[in-house]
Order: C-alpha cells, then structure tokens, then sequence
C-alpha cells in the first residue's frame, strides 16, 4: 500500500501505526484511517479505461497461471489457525465460524447468521442425504460438523492444513458421536486424494490460493462425473488484486494474509478447463461487515480472557500490540466490506461442475437473495 503514497503520507502512515501498537487510539480514528486506506485501494483498482481495466485483468490472470497454487502456507497457517482454538470460541458464534455470516434481519444474533450461511451452503452446493461431501479448508469445522449431523447417511473429509484444527473437529465428533466424519491435515499443494466424491465445498480458503488453474484441475479428479464444487469466496467486484508487505506498516499483509489474494467476483470464471460454472451468486459485503463487528464485540467483552492468551500465544511482551492487530483486523474487514454500501467488496458464491457432465441449477429461493 505504501507504493501508491507520497513521503510525506507514507510517514504519517509509519506513526499512525505505531500510535496503534499501543492500543490507545480511539475506535474513531482507526476506522477513519481505515476508510481513508481503503479509498487509497480504489484509486489504484479503478483505471481510467474499461479497456486498461480488463487488459489489467488479463495480466494477473496470466501470472496466476505461472505461480504454485498455493504460497507461504506455513505462515497463513500460523497467523490464523494454530493460534489457540480458545480464542476463538470468545470471538466467533456458536459454530466457530471464521467467515462471513449470513444476517436475513437486524435482530439476526451472529449465532443466527452462522446458521443461515450454513443452510445457504447446503441449498447452493445440492447437498443431500447419502452423498460423500470433502469440505476443503475447513476451519474449525463448523460446515463439516453442521454437514454430519443435518446428513447423518453421508460421509464428510474435512481437509485443513492445521493440526490445532484437525484436533479441535475430532474431540467434536467424538462429543457428539459423529461417526461420518474424517479429518486430513495436509498442504493443499502436495496433497492427493485418490477417491472421488460427489460435492468438494470450500469457505474461504480461495484467498489462500494463487494458480486456481492447478486448484481446479486438482479439484476435478476428486469429483465423480456428476460431481460439483461450490465455493465461497470474499472479492472485489473489479479488480483483484495481491496481499504484499510493502513496509513495516502494511500490518494486515504482514501479521493476517502473507501470501493470500483478493480475488475479484468474476475471476473464477476464467479457469473452466476442467470444470464449469453452473451459477454465480454475490452476497453483499454488509453481511461481512456486520459478523466482523459481532467478532469484535466478543473480543471486547472477552478481553480478560483472551489477554492471557495472546500472552501466550505471542509472548508477554507483545501482548498489548496484538490485542491492537486482532481489534484492528476486525474494524479494517467491517470497514473494507461496508463500503459503498457493500457493492464494492462482497461475498461470491459459485457453483461448478466436472465437464462432460449436465446439471439443472438450483431453484431460486428466497434466502438466496442477497442484495
């Protein structure tokens, strides 16, 4: 981010952020440093042509094609899913969700929202009772879990590339006495199934990825012939772009998402080699904004407990600088997709399936409509 400021911006920058490793700034400031950021981001997405725009497009989708499909996997694992899985049960709702929620009203509680997001999934991805389900990154299982126990007859593989996951999933299986369920930890880019199934669902683990060629084509020979893969995404709706360190200061990059990508909505769409899209649904990003600021008010009214743990997790001495990293990770994702009313980042969803093989699209429903 510091690439498109001038000296000048680019200090102010500097101790602005250092003003917030201490934890006092007010919540004021910081969102409004955050808005100021992100208008920085759209100046430099937008460009003054639709046709500089998709000659744009047409670069990174090229240079996607030439990197691995994934990159610094062990450092995105770190930062999010080997931090103690205590935490998270004081920041998340109900099912440890750690994405996007869906709210249908303004009563919805975050608990609600993780279930609505999660019945959506069911309905979009065709899920039935019987059929073999792989959830591809998992998280704290909180779609493979709600899989299992709504299908009992099918069989779930929950793939993540997290150990503190993989125990947290199988002492909840085992609490529950859920017998269709199995857990595989392993590094998407070295990772190979022989089986194949009849639905491959992945929530937000896409922004991890950089060849979505390889992913897809990967992801096809795990599928049945009548198989489908539906994914849930975060994106811009233009133009994506890459997560880099530019300095010191650019703390979400750095300490959030080394490695990932901001796909925009329309980019999946150009990798159909091997699969291909049967429909494309985008929730606006209000929703996003609104489980981000649920997420930080858990954090606030969980702030004795979660102390120690960041304590424990990044060492004493570190401890009140990322207790300001966690609070401004969650004002900087309900800021980002709050914008313009949530038309400008959002949530995609989409529906693939193998080639050589038809199938009709889901109905519509009234709680597919995301506007």
């Amino acid at each position: 981010m510091e690439a498109l400021l001038t000296q000048p911006y680019q200090m102010a920058l500097r101790t602005g952020f250092k003003l917030m490793e201490t934890n006092v700034l007010p919540d004021q400031i910081t969102r409004r440093a955050v808005r100021w950021l992100v208008g920085q981001r759209l100046n430099s997405l937008y460009k003054s042509t639709g046709e500089e725009q998709m000659e744009e497009l047409t670069r990174f989708i090229e240079s996607l094609k030439e990197m691995p499909i994934a990159v610094n996997t062990r450092e995105a694992n770190e930062q999010h899913y080997e931090v103690p899985t205590r935490f998270y049960k004081l920041c998340l709702g109900k099912n440890l969700k750690y994405s996007a929620c869906y709210f249908p009203s303004e009563h919805t509680s975050l608990d609600e929202a993780e279930d609505a997001m999660l019945r959506m999934y069911c309905e979009r991805a065709q899920l039935e009772d019987g059929q073999s389900v792989v959830d591809l990154g998992c998280g704290w299982g909180s779609l493979t879990l709600f899989v299992a126990e709504r299908y009992p007859n099918s069989k779930i593989t929950a793939i993540s590339n997290s150990a503190t996951q993989r125990a947290y999933i199988e002492e909840e299986c085992t609490n529950r006495a859920l017998e269709n369920v199995r857990v595989i930890t392993a590094d998407i880019n070295d990772l190979e199934i022989a089986e194949q199934f009849d639905r491959v669902v992945s929530i937000e683990m896409f922004e991890h990825m950089k060849n979505y060629q390889k992913l897809l084509r990967k992801i096809s020979t795990w599928l049945k012939p009548q198989g489908m893969l539906f994914v849930h995404i975060f994106t811009h709706k233009e133009a994506p772009y890459h997560f880099e360190v530019d300095s010191d200061s650019d703390w979400m990059a750095k300490y959030f998402f080394t490695g990932g990508t901001m796909p925009s909505d329309n980019l999946l769409t150009y990798f159909q080699e091997d699969l291909s899209i049967v429909r494309h649904w985008r929730v606006n990003g209000k929703h996003y904004a609104r489980t981000s600021e649920e997420w930080l008010k858990k954090f606030d009214a969980n702030i004795a407990e979660i102390r120690p743990i960041l304590a424990e997790t990044y060492g004493r001495t570190n401890q009140t600088r990322w207790t300001a990293y966690w609070r401004a990770f969650f004002i900087a994702v309900a800021e980002l997709f709050a914008i313009n009313n949530g038309e400008e980042w959002l949530v995609s969803h989409y529906l693939f399936r193998k080639k050589g093989t038809s199938c009709e699209a889901p109905p519509a429903s009234t709680e597919g409509q995301c506007h």
